[in-house]
């Protein structure tokens, strides 16, 4: 059974060019910061023979039961581990797996289909469920408190960078308006009480009202972005020489985020423009091997509509 042949959990975003990209060695080790249901570390784990070595990570234990199913259904002689932990401690991760350094990474920064799928996760904004987020169900933080408990000044700040809305102010104030007469936690409820309070213009946008408002809730309820800032610090030390770091962002806080890293990674002497030689002593580590990110083809869009926003990132180590 291959990877595209398997009852889809979660449709892996660009699964060929982000093999084609990684350039999968027989031998090599590498890591899945975000299993998913599978769908990428399949496609990595076909490509490994005898002393091949997969190390899946991810803080959501159905999502690794699904992967760990999904991967022994692969006829191969290579090796895989999962590892229940978010992404930003993959050097402990390594560290504990006895492993130096590997020869490629990826993160695909989207959330899962089953999470926007199952009412019960609380991430979706089109049908009822309970106000969570968690991508770590053991967490103590959910979308139910971020709402209900933050004060309208961080609310507003929250939905304004994480979600890029431009009506941030208008939506915490509706939030805190109701929440004076009782608790806020269903996501459907949530979802109507945005959409109240925007001008008509707003609702009569391609993309559902509450969108950018429910993506920034969920970046706060699981503090991504601050996750992906130390997987970005971190990766280059954990590649072996020529080996790849893939990233998959799906708005444009990530996508920048990759993009600086990569172009620090690239240039990092700190000398003043106008100094004729380098004295910092700062040398590139590496350079990107996608000038512009790469996307999906109209093919996968059609029948992955998620895949419309999903930019591909990669940098190979060494010179």
């Amino acid at each position: 059974m291959t990877s595209g042949e398997f009852n889809i959990y979660h449709r892996p975003v660009m699964l060929e060019q982000v093999l084609d990209l990684l350039a999968v060695k027989s031998e090599g080790v590498y890591v899945d910061c975000t299993a998913g249901g599978g769908g990428h570390s399949a496609g990595i784990f076909e490509k490994l023979a005898s002393g091949g070595l997969l190390i899946c990570i991810d803080k959501d234990s159905r999502a690794l039961e699904e992967t760990q199913k999904r991967l022994k259904s692969i006829k191969s002689k290579a090796e895989f581990r999962l590892v229940k932990s978010d992404f930003s401690n993959i050097k402990d991760v390594l560290k504990k797996e006895d492993i130096d350094c590997v020869d490629g990474i990826l993160a695909d920064f989207g959330v899962s289909s089953h999470q926007l799928d199952e009412n019960h996760r609380g991430f979706g904004y089109m049908r009822s469920g309970p106000l969570d987020m968690r991508m770590d169900t053991d967490a103590s933080l959910t979308a139910a408190k971020v709402v209900n408990d933050y004060p309208r000044e961080e609310l507003e700040r929250i939905i304004h960078e994480y979600g890029e809305e431009r009506y941030s102010s208008r939506i915490a104030g509706a939030i805190c308006k109701v929440r004076e007469r009782r608790q806020i936690t269903d996501t459907e409820d949530l979802a109507g009480i945005i959409a109240s309070c925007l001008p008509s213009k707003a609702r009569r946008e391609h993309q559902h009202p509450a969108k950018r408002t429910f993506q920034a809730i969920r970046i706060e309820v699981n503090q991504e972005l601050g996750s992906i800032a130390g997987l970005l610090s971190d990766f280059p030390d954990l590649l072996a020489d020529q080996g790849r770091f893939a990233a998959i962002s799906f708005h444009s806080l990530e996508d920048r985020m990759v993009k600086d890293a990569f172009r620090k990674l690239e240039n990092p002497c700190v000398c003043p423009k106008d100094f004729p030689v380098c004295n910092c002593g700062k040398i590139p580590l590496g350079r990107s091997l996608t000038g512009k990110p790469v996307t999906a083809d109209d093919e996968e869009t059609e029948f992955n509509p998620r895949a419309r926003s999903a930019k591909l990132r990669v940098f190979i180590k060494g010179s």
